[in-house]
């Protein structure tokens, strides 16, 4: 740390008002007591010393590409909160998202380079071996959103999907009549222990408190709004007397869009997560907003 003027004036022996007089060049301090502080600031290294420089970071966001807003807004996220950090050099980064090789191979490129990584990480052989790769090399690992066990990574920003899944199940329990029901499910990817968990979260509550309930599907629909409307039709054709959807992962709008087109928008419950922008609500999807809906569901009627 630089030397302070109590410093100079403890070792010179004279008060912290002569040292200041001293150092600034003013009058009423003799020739000695000039002499003497001017030597023992020069000792402190009290001149030439610069501000400590900060020492930058640099930091790596490997997230999902695609359409998901909350992705999306991750991302953003992470630009304003780095951006408004001193010393952090940072990077985001889109992989395929469900593709557990090139997230490893992307965490493998980022090896050599990077002092943190935050990625949502799909739960596989492959990326677990590249994060205790990080991990060894010294490098912190955080996992966002959906986390991986039983790995060395510094920690895990996120909700308790398990939890989450519980509540939804909840949720969708109350809402519907107390008589025999289908429900279906549809998730991103399984492969996201994130994902995994909200779907047995939500199966326990349903066999405990609801069960009632019978469910008929589960789809794994990539985040994806085209794929998720597409599946939507394709389960109304199946199961006309359907009574209630949870989604666990992305692409709400897109079954929101295929429930609006067939009219179910108020006869079934829809209960899924992210309250994004564009997501106010499943109902308001298609109230006047054509544009936000899938391709397919533009050119419909």
């Amino acid at each position: 740390m630089r030397s302070t003027l109590t410093d100079i004036a403890r070792d010179s022996g004279v008060s912290t008002a002569t040292v200041d007089r001293v150092l600034n060049n003013r009058p009423g301090v003799s020739g000695r007591t000039r002499t003497i502080v001017m030597e023992t600031a020069t000792r402190l290294g009290y001149f030439g010393q610069a501000e400590p420089t900060m020492e930058r970071i640099r930091l790596d966001f490997v997230l999902p590409e695609g359409t998901n807003t909350f992705i999306a807004n991750l991302k953003a996220q992470l630009e304003r909160q780095c951006a408004a950090q001193d010393g952090i050099e940072y990077q985001l980064h889109s992989v395929e998202g469900f593709n557990p090789l090139s997230l490893a191979q992307k965490l493998a490129a980022l090896r050599p380079v990077t002092q943190g990584v935050g990625l949502i990480a799909l739960d596989h052989p492959a990326v677990r071996e590249e994060m205790r790769a990080l991990a060894e090399a010294g490098i912190k690992v955080v996992t966002l959103a959906s986390d991986i066990l039983h790995v060395a990574r510094t920690g895990y920003v996120g909700i308790d999907n398990r939890a989450a899944g519980r509540l939804g199940g909840y949720l969708l329990g109350r809402l519907l009549p107390p008589t025999q029901g289908k429900i279906a499910l549809f998730a991103g990817s399984l492969s996201y222990r994130g994902h995994e968990e909200r779907e047995m979260g939500f199966r326990h509550i349903v066999s405990e408190e609801f069960r009632h309930l019978e469910v008929v599907q589960m789809r794994e629909i990539r985040d994806d709004r085209q794929r998720a409307y597409e599946e939507t039709l394709a389960l109304l054709d199946r199961h006309p007397d359907l009574a209630g959807i949870y989604n666990i992962g992305g692409g709400s709008s897109g079954i929101g869009s295929a429930l609006e087109d067939r009219g179910r928008g108020k006869s079934i419950v829809f209960i899924g997560h992210e309250l994004t922008e564009k997501l106010e609500t499943a109902a308001a999807v298609g109230h006047d907003g054509r544009r936000d809906r899938p391709e397919s569901a533009r050119r419909g009627p």
